[in-house]
């Protein structure tokens, strides 16, 4: 909470519950490399591994050994050989086994996005915005386009596609404050933006 990670103590427990439930299936299938598929569990599993001690007295506790924090952006996890990636959806299978309920929707970053939101765009001035017909498009380096929405949102996704960071509230144009949380949580869905910690 006092990170801005989450809003309530309810909410952070949460997290952290959800943290462990990570490592929980990380230790069980040692084999496969589950990804991180949140920023705010990743966040959570993060402060805890700050607290060194109690982070090592619980990974020897319940696991036997220490479990090791492996950023996102690690270059082993980009290079490991395509057949032991992983996806999402079995991520989401894998824990609905294990622990006999869906995954909880704190899982989906889009979920949490509100106007305090602070947002991440990692390519930032890699993309195109260009208006045709009433909508506007966003076209990224390779000439495809990404995202199709309507004119009314043009200088708001001009301002994401140059922003490397920016609280969902300081959207610029016309959106309502419910079309600026609609835009960002969809990009986050996308993967086109990412919850800041």
């Amino acid at each position: 909470m006092k990170n801005h990670i989450a809003q309530t103590p309810e909410e952070a427990e949460a997290l952290f519950g959800e943290a462990k439930k990570y490592l929980i299936l990380c230790h069980l299938d040692s084999g496969a490399p589950w990804n991180m598929y949140s920023t705010r569990v990743d966040e959570a599993w993060h402060q805890f591994v700050l607290f060194t001690r109690q982070y090592t007295e619980f990974c020897h506790r319940y696991f036997g050994k220490f479990l090791h924090h492996n950023p996102s952006d690690d270059p082993t996890v980009a290079e490991a050989p395509q057949e032991n990636q992983t996806t999402f959806s079995e991520f989401e299978t894998r824990y609905e086994e294990v622990f006999g309920e869906p995954l909880p929707e704190i899982w989906f970053d889009s979920y949490s996005v509100a106007l305090s939101t602070r947002v991440m765009n990692d390519n930032a001035g890699k993309f195109d915005v260009s208006v045709h017909e009433g909508n506007v498009s966003l076209t990224g380096p390779d000439g495809q386009t990404e995202v199709l929405v309507d004119e009314i949102a043009c200088d708001a996704l001009t301002f994401i596609s140059h922003t490397g960071s920016f609280h969902v509230r300081e959207l610029p144009g016309e959106l309502t404050d419910e079309e600026k949380v609609g835009l960002v949580a969809t990009l986050v869905d996308h993967g086109y933006l990412r919850v800041a910690p």
